[in-house]
């Protein structure tokens, strides 16, 4: 083996060991926060890690601090992580050591993962999507294709490091399952040491990930010896020649010990029985041994674990005195900033015609994908055969094409968290879930990947993508068509959400959508897409102009009264169907002058001072959802007004929302009982007023 490539090699093993070694001698210093080390693992993360190029994309686990240290990182940026200090070039202090989040320009890029097992195989496998795409495209303006200029000239790779125990995940299966079915450059690294963390593989899997992976046409794998450098290093780097050349995915299944604690919190001697067996297939002395048989002297190889001590105790010095993060600092990149923060363009421009709500989303996505090729829609049944079960993606795949436009399978988690990739080399997507009853499988994705990406990674990825939701009752869809899901939703911080209650707002927000740097779901009431619901025309719109752009966290007030003295008034504060509910209910009551109705148009960010200098005038509030009321995004809305307005009102504030039943039946006589109506809110209406 070439002598420099061992010795680097060699030098990075020391330098991992010498760092687990300081840990543990320091224990009561750096166990304040969890850890873990690559102990047992250094010789093929090392192997890895030192063939990768900075237009690569790596999506390394909890235990790779040897891989990181072989990507050019140092001893105290790892330490200032592990200690959690503000100069934490990964999260600021943010998140566990070896969370890595990198976007240096002579590097592999890190975007964000969590440390949730195997989370990270959909996000990376997004990535690798993403390369295809642009490759097929010729996109010149992603930060793929820019990075390519940083480093030789060949084709980027995406690689995802996964412990053996997250094989077993269904996640797993469904990036595997995708990158076999579209051939896409990524090597999935699964390090199997044996354990999860106390249960062992003989417990748990009925496979090595070697043998799981043949199960997937496509995906070809090796079964490697982990703890051997020069084996490691050669497998690896024919496997890596193979991507670059041939664009498709590789399983390497790397055997390795485990040497140290599985977390600083957990203790290998509390349950490990086979910690002699694992000793003797340490990877530190077999690389020692090659050095040696290689012509390395033994002078030299002690001068190269000598300076690696030395390192790893002058950073472990400096990053003890490293300043901590400030209270302050707790609260920056939430979100990145977005440029959409004024409404621009014609909302109903001269002689356009007047549209359906489902149409309004369906030219917005056509306009955006005309003008922009990083631009492209994915999830299930929205190709050329059906265009949406709705038919909001009509048309779309005959026009751009089955690249940009293309089925999924039935795999929601992919359809979320890939995402997060897709954003990270510069690409928009917007996906869909068929109905918001299908969005259970995708959550995991969505609160873990993509909505703490921007905050956990201090700003560098935030993740740009758009989430489209068919919601709410109609037709008799049952308890599987039907659910309205806003509060768990609304529950996840880092993401905005629209709930638009016709189709010019919707236009105007899926506009504003797209240029937000940040992820955005947008909720849309299927029973509005048609107006097919009596009493829904006003969900019609004249078409915005294309240019139409409506910004994030402004309510309309679609209803506004004055203040008055002599008679009792009311707020109405609602979104989606409910504003049509409240409309009619108000002009079928006929005291349209004493109700004020708001339409949210997003629930976050949320127009707080429309809502409270709306209720302070009129002294009563009603807020209408069709979510069953209880424990909801409305209830918890009505607290909040109560809080801010309490000396300012003559009733407390009211919700009315669906029965509080498990679902909603298909029978149409019971679909009605259970939902909100027109009827029912003038009901609430005047015993509100009447209070």
């Amino acid at each position: 083996m070439n002598k420099d490539i061992l010795k680097k090699g060699f030098s990075n093993l020391c330098t991992a060991k010498a760092m687990a070694e300081l840990y543990e001698a320091n224990f009561k210093q750096v166990s304040k926060y969890v850890h873990a080390t690559s102990r047992g693992h250094e010789a093929i993360q090392t192997a890895l890690g030192m063939q990768l190029l900075p237009q690569d994309y790596a999506f390394p686990y909890y235990r790779d601090d040897a891989m990181l240290l072989s990507f050019g990182l140092q001893p105290y940026d790892l330490m200032l992580q592990l200690l959690a200090k503000k100069e934490d070039p990964f999260s600021g202090g943010r998140t566990y050591y070896s969370h890595p989040s990198l976007k240096d320009d002579d590097k592999p890029k890190i975007p964000h993962q969590s440390s949730a097992t195997g989370m990270q195989a959909i996000p990376a496998t997004g990535v690798a999507m993403g390369m295809q795409y642009i490759e097929k495209q010729g996109i010149m303006n992603s930060n793929v294709a820019l990075s390519a200029v940083e480093g030789p000239h060949e084709n980027p790779i995406t690689v995802c490091s996964l412990g053996d125990a997250s094989v077993t995940e269904g996640e797993i299966a469904e990036a595997f399952q995708m990158a076999a079915l579209k051939q896409m450059p990524i090597l999935y690294l699964v390090q199997d040491n044996g354990w999860d963390i106390s249960a062992n593989a003989a417990e748990t899997r009925a496979q090595n990930a070697y043998e799981y992976a043949q199960g997937f046409h496509g995906l070809d794998a090796i079964s490697i010896d982990g703890a051997n450098f020069i084996e490691s290093y050669e497998a690896v780097e024919k496997v890596i020649k193979t991507i670059r050349k041939e664009r498709r995915p590789f399983l390497v299944h790397a055997k390795v010990p485990l040497l140290n604690h599985h977390t600083s919190g957990v203790r290998m001697e509390w349950y490990r029985d086979d910690l002699d067996e694992a000793r003797s297939r340490d990877p530190y002395p077999v690389i020692k041994q090659q050095l040696l048989d290689n012509g390395f002297s033994s002078d030299e190889v002690e001068a190269i674990e000598n300076s690696a001590k030395a390192k790893v105790e002058s950073d472990f010095k400096k990053a003890l005195l490293a300043e901590d993060p400030k209270p302050k600092d707790l609260f920056t990149h939430d979100f990145a900033p977005t440029p959409i923060t004024e409404e621009q363009g014609e909302r109903s421009p001269e002689g356009a015609d007047k549209v359906v709500m489902v149409d309004c989303a369906l030219f917005a996505v056509e306009e955006l994908m005309n003008q922009h090729k990083e631009c492209l829609l994915y999830g299930q049944d929205v190709g050329g055969r059906l265009g949406g079960v709705f038919r909001e993606a009509a048309t779309l795949a005959q026009k751009f094409g089955d690249d940009r436009v293309f089925n999924t399978p039935i795999q929601e988690a992919f359809i979320v968290g890939s995402t997060v990739g897709m954003s990270a080399v510069g690409l928009k997507p917007i996906v869909e879930v068929q109905f918001a009853d299908y969005i259970w499988p995708g959550l995991n994705q969505l609160f873990t990947e993509v909505s703490r990406s921007c905050y956990l990674s201090n700003g560098k990825w935030p993740v740009s993508m758009i989430l489209r939701v068919p919601i709410g009752a109609y037709g008799s869809g049952g308890p599987y068509h039907s659910s309205s899901v806003e509060s768990v939703i609304t529950n996840i911080r880092g993401i905005k959400i629209a709930y638009p209650s016709n189709g010019a707002d919707l236009k105007g927000l899926m506009k504003a959508a797209y240029y937000d740097p940040n992820p955005v779901v947008i909720l849309e009431h299927k029973g509005l897409y048609w107006s097919k619901v009596p009493g829904t025309l006003t969900a019609t719109s004249v078409e915005p102009s294309e240019d139409y752009v409506l910004p994030f966290g402004k309510a309309w007030v679609l209803q506004e009264i004055w203040k008055q003295d002599d008679l009792e008034t009311l707020t109405i504060v609602t979104y989606g169907m409910g504003v049509h509910w409240a409309y009619n209910a108000s002009r079928e009551l006929g005291i349209r002058d004493q109700i004020e109705i708001i339409d949210l148009r997003t629930l976050f960010p949320l127009d707080e001072d429309t809502i409270m200098t709306s209720v302070k005038k009129t002294g009563k509030c009603l807020v209408v959802t069709e979510e069953p009321s209880n424990n909801s995004f409305a209830r918890a809305l009505a607290g909040k007004i109560q809080e801010e307005c309490f000396k300012y009102l003559d009733a407390p504030v009211m919700t009315i929302g669906s029965e509080n039943m498990p679902a909603i039946p298909l029978n149409s006589t019971l679909e009605q009982t259970m939902i909100p109506s027109t009827e029912k809110i003038k009901d609430k209406i005047e015993d509100l007023l009447n209070y």
